[in-house]
């Protein structure tokens, strides 16, 4: 019997498999050879029934790798930016978040806590072993600091927080029951404090039987009553929980419950139908990737050319899923920092946007359907017309 990370209970049913996936899928590989012989691990996707978290058992957190060569930066596309400066317009507006002390939790690059520095004239720290100093253009007044490492609660449990903010990194932790705890723990009696996550919404994943959205470095996946349980279940108290980016992710924000008071949020997840999502992806799957493969082969037999648009994670998990190979021929992607490297696992160039030009592709695959617009334009610009597909 497979045991729950999120809740603690057994039977967790693996309901998808993938073998010998690259570890990491944002990790800069300066050589093809190189990213040809990246680590790689398995990946059993387990869907739990009692909470509807869905988690890999055979992680092994001994490859994790995470260090300045983590390139997840998604800000410089305009539509990415508008989003996150809503979210900051919200901490600071709705919530008050003004003059406040805020702790971020795998910050990235720190764009955001820079962002939520300035405008609400925040004071933060920022938590990451990628952050690479210089590359924040803002400075929110010097009243901003980051530290390359891991959360932990005895290293950083005592720093002054108001708000707390996790975003994109709870996907990334395997025990997430435990992590909750250690968030709420560290927070003791300070139950006026806010907190604010992010991540990947996996109902989403499941009813699109998007399998480009399941890689080795996400062990875990969650949906709105995933997260919302595991909150409820480590001492906190919902305040609202929603979902954006063209529901795309999930938002949660809480504060801590004091000691013997009862939650009364109402978890919003119906477990029958997850159920039915979860066993429609797992019949669906098998069929879905043989019709990419044949898709991306036929292309490649007539003499065209593909490439994908977004060379992070999601096209990662395509490429590697699929194992097309030269069926497609390159990476782009807007991120002058990922420009001239290789995706880890199949050796792809990530070229930018300007050197398609001289590929002249016939088929451009788009990673994110929620950038298809702002990526058509770019091609009218540069005078390409291919066919534009968002899978």
């Amino acid at each position: 019997m497979i045991s729950c990370p999120n809740c603690d209970r057994s039977g967790a049913e693996v309901v998808y498999r993938v073998r010998g996936i690259p570890s990491h899928s944002c990790l800069l590989m300066e050589t093809r050879e190189q990213a040809l012989d990246f680590p790689l691990g398995d990946l059993d996707l387990a869907w739990c029934p009692h909470c509807a978290f869905s988690f890999n058992p055979l992680f092994d957190v001994s490859l994790n790798a995470y260090s300045t060569q983590y390139e997840e930066v998604q800000t410089f596309s305009p539509t990415f930016r508008d989003f996150q400066s809503g979210l900051v317009e919200h901490l600071v507006g709705k919530r008050g978040m003004r003059g406040v002390d805020v702790v971020e939790i795998g910050c990235g690059k720190g764009e955001f806590l820079l962002e939520l520095c300035e405008k609400g004239g925040n004071r933060g720290v920022g938590i990451d072993p990628s952050f690479v100093p210089g590359r924040g253009e803002a400075t929110a007044g010097g009243r901003v600091r980051f530290l390359n490492d891991l959360y932990s609660a005895e290293r950083h449990g005592e720093i002054p927080a108001d708000l707390v903010v996790c975003r994109h990194t709870l996907e990334h932790i395997q025990p997430t029951r435990d992590f909750m705890h250690t968030v709420r723990e560290t927070l003791g009696d300070r139950c006026d404090s806010l907190v604010f996550f992010e991540l990947p919404d996996q109902e989403r994943v499941y009813r699109e039987c998007a399998f480009w959205d399941v890689y080795y470095e996400h062990c875990s996946y969650f949906t709105q009553g995933a997260l919302e349980r595991v909150f409820l279940d480590a001492g906190f108290e919902v305040l609202d929980s929603w979902k954006g980016f063209g529901d795309q992710y999930l938002l949660i924000e809480a504060r801590p419950l004091p000691q013997g008071a009862a939650p009364q949020w109402q978890v919003s997840e119906d477990l029958a139908e997850m159920r039915g999502l979860v066993e429609h992806f797992a019949a669906s799957a098998d069929g879905i990737l043989d019709g990419w493969r044949q898709r991306l082969r036929s292309a490649q037999a007539s003499g065209g050319k593909s490439v994908i648009w977004g060379a992070g994670s999601k096209g990662v998990a395509f490429l590697t899923t699929l194992g097309v190979g030269d069926a497609v021929h390159c990476a782009v992607d807007i991120n002058p920092h990922k420009q001239g490297f290789f995706l880890p696992g199949t050796g792809h160039e990530v070229v930018s946007p300007e050197q398609l030009r001289e590929v002249k592709p016939d088929l451009v695959l788009v990673m994110n359907g929620i950038y298809t617009e702002e990526i058509r334009a770019q091609l009218r610009e540069l005078g390409l017309e291919p066919e534009l597909v968002a899978v």
